[in-house]
């Protein structure tokens, strides 16, 4: 993981903006792929976010324990800082939303799916009036995940 190499809590506030600004970007990227059923195109975007947050983690940590090393830098930097928190807490409740709204639909597929197989094995097979309802045999399994 690498760290923001500021010298001065106004280059560290401007460092923190610009990540916090791109992973606000990447997150409602992502979220807008959730959103039009293209879980695919968020994929894409994944190893950047992934990044990029572990660094946010860190710094957000190393500021959260050690207020100085932003609190001599402009107020209005640190505004601008607050505002793109303030924009990417937004974004990050809007992924949540898509993320759980994905999930519900995956899971109403996943249940349809296992639904049409236990009614596909006891359909009855066979024709005329001494046809026998036959129950396939075939030994299929689906394990449905409440917690994915």
């Amino acid at each position: 993981m690498m760290a923001l190499s500021a010298d001065t809590p106004g280059e560290r506030v401007h460092q923190l903006i610009d990540l916090t600004e791109r992973l606000t970007e990447l997150i409602a990227a992502e979220a807008q792929a959730f959103e039009s059923h293209r879980p695919q195109d968020a994929a894409a975007l994944v190893e950047e976010t992934s990044r990029l947050a572990n660094i946010y983690r860190h710094e957000s940590a190393r500021v959260r324990s050690n207020p100085d090393l932003i609190s001599h830098a402009s107020l209005e930097d640190r505004t601008r800082l607050m505002r793109a928190t303030e924009a990417f807490d937004a974004v990050l409740a809007r992924q949540g939303r898509a993320l759980e709204a994905a999930k519900t639909v995956t899971e109403g597929l996943v249940q349809a799916i296992a639904n049409e197989v236990a009614s596909q094995r006891s359909r009855g097979v066979g024709y005329g009036p001494g046809a026998k309802a036959h129950v396939m045999s075939l030994a299929t399994s689906i394990t449905l995940n409440q917690k994915a």
